[in-house]
């Protein structure tokens, strides 16, 4: 599933206002530990923040690919994925 922009942009929001840093600062490459100085419970915040807005489940496993905004949108879509195909179903 390929995310809209309005959807990057509400996960962008998410995880600037976890982070703690202005939009402006984020690329989709800047790593959330080295450049925003992010640590592990940060991360997971991120992810509870991201399954309690989008109604999904995100594996732990998956924590290690969400070291940047890409590696964020790429999980999110990917867990999107089977929603929408269920949701297309009904």
């Amino acid at each position: 599933m390929e995310l809209s922009t309005v959807r990057r942009e509400e996960i962008k929001g998410i995880v600037t206002g976890i982070l703690e840093v202005h939009p402006g600062t984020m690329t989709l490459t800047s790593h959330f530990v080295d450049e925003h100085d992010a640590d592990s419970m940060l991360v997971l915040e991120i992810l509870a923040a991201l399954e309690k807005t989008y109604n999904v489940t995100i594996e732990q496993s998956d924590l290690g690919r969400m070291v940047n905004l890409q590696g964020v949108y790429d999980v999110v879509a990917e867990v999107m994925t089977p929603v929408a195909d269920a949701a297309a179903s009904r």
